[in-house]
């Protein structure tokens, strides 16, 4: 256990000014979507577009074209997030839970997203990126791919994927020299456990 504190540590005390400001956008976004705030997005964005190149660099090239993908749903988000009813004052879109329908909707996107991430990290593994984890990685990437998509639609479930995103990235990220990056993800867990019990009451009174 020393060795691992250690280890952490040294880490954190070798982080550049890239991976600290996007650790801490990342982590003031979630905060703003636990409060269903649209503030969300812009914070989001300054973290998603210095993770495409951290991701990028560390050759964990299923996380850099999650965060690409988080960066256009995020337009997209912000977009459905500001909808207003005739009225002007009424926003269109409420939190809500999935129906079974849409969590079949879910599984089969995740697989989809797992099989071909997974397949091309394979290859790029071999081809001309040694350093890869396809299982790990490809993991981490469908279920935030499925989060993010969830959450742009105001889906309870989106925090979900979030716990299951934020569980498979911290040893992830670790292995790979972020640690700055690991703690926030394990921050980022426990304010994904915080932010389905609030949408989770949402949702009830919006049903």
């Amino acid at each position: 256990m020393p060795d691992i504190l250690q280890a952490i540590y040294n880490g954190l005390i070798q982080t550049g000014w890239v991976e600290a400001v996007a650790v801490i956008a990342g982590i003031v976004s979630v905060w703003y979507s636990r409060k269903e705030n649209i503030l969300v997005f812009p914070t989001g964005l300054i973290n998603t577009t210095f993770y495409i190149y951290l991701s990028y660099k560390g050759h964990l090239l299923g996380e850099a074209s999650v965060n690409l993908y988080y960066t256009i749903m995020s337009f997209y988000g912000w977009y459905l997030w500001t909808r207003k009813k005739e009225d002007h004052k009424t926003l269109v879109l409420q939190i809500t839970a999935s129906t079974k329908k849409e969590w079949l909707q879910q599984l089969a996107f995740f697989t989809i997203f797992y099989v071909v991430i997974y397949a091309a990290l394979s290859y790029a593994k071999t081809a001309f990126a040694p350093e890869a984890i396809p299982w790990a990685d490809a993991f981490a990437s469908a279920t935030a791919y499925t989060a993010m998509w969830l959450m742009a639609k105001k889906k309870v479930e989106s925090w979900i994927w979030w716990i299951l995103t934020n569980i498979a990235s911290i040893p992830l990220y670790f292995t790979k020299g972020y640690a700055f990056t690991s703690v926030q993800f394990l921050i980022l867990l426990f304010l994904a456990i915080a932010g389905w019990q609030s949408w989770y009451k949402k949702a009830a009174k919006n049903n």
